[in-house]
């Protein structure tokens, strides 16, 4: 099947970045895991340099994630574009919140925490109930799963389309799933979302870079 606006460059750009993603999300993944290793107690946070990286590696990948529902926008049929638009939108809104709230954990939360201030923990600490905690739920229990199920629609033909179709509403579910833990202040409970946006994503995003890489482009327009 041809995609009339998906081009040459949208099929390179797109399958670079969901692979970077992919490569990205192995990464956080992985440190995750170390960072749980380390801990003499699951109740203690987990420290650097686990902490700090995977504060980098979600910098990173947001907005890489932004460049594949471009992609995604791009490929989409004249019919499931307006799904795509809103996909991206949700996506974009989601890489700005996470990416401010890592970005300020990472630079000026512990000098400020280090001042003394007994007011610190309630806006920077990853400790519930805390502003940064807060809208980090809010970018990927949220607007990401939003971006999923908004996306999922695009892709309806073809085995591999469905399977996207199916992990991406997957994906999402369980992403909107991990809010469950706010009313019940239990982030155990809220730890359902990273199965989402972590576990399911692993898939979905090298699913996305072999589908671009399959899509035939439209002729090349003479003159």
């Amino acid at each position: 099947m041809v995609h009339e606006h998906f081009g040459r460059q949208h099929s390179l750009t797109g399958q670079t970045a969901a692979w970077a993603v992919f490569v990205l999300l192995i990464a956080y993944a992985a440190t995750l895991v170390l960072g749980l290793l380390s801990l003499t107690s699951p109740e203690d946070p987990i420290g650097d340099p686990y902490f700090s990286l995977m504060e980098m590696l979600i910098i990173a990948m947001a907005p890489v994630m932004v460049i594949v529902m471009v992609a995604v926008h791009a490929y989409a049929a004249p019919g499931a574009r307006a799904y795509s638009r809103t996909a991206l939108a949700w996506m974009v809104i989601m890489a700005g919140i996470t990416s401010g709230v890592h970005f300020v954990i990472l630079t000026v939360s512990r000098p400020i925490a280090a001042a003394g201030f007994p007011w610190a923990s309630l806006l920077f600490s990853f400790q519930w109930p805390s502003v940064v905690y807060a809208l980090d739920i809010l970018a990927w229990d949220v607007f990401f799963a939003l971006s999923m199920l908004f996306a999922a629609p695009v892709f309806r033909a073809g085995r591999l389309e469905k399977t996207l179709r199916i992990l991406m509403i997957a994906g999402g579910a369980l992403s909107l799933a991990g809010l469950i833990g706010v009313p019940f202040a239990d982030m155990n409970l809220r730890n359902i979302g990273i199965l989402g946006y972590v576990g399911i994503s692993l898939v979905v995003f090298p699913l996305l870079g072999v589908l671009f890489g399959r899509t035939r482009q439209p002729p090349e327009k003479a003159g």
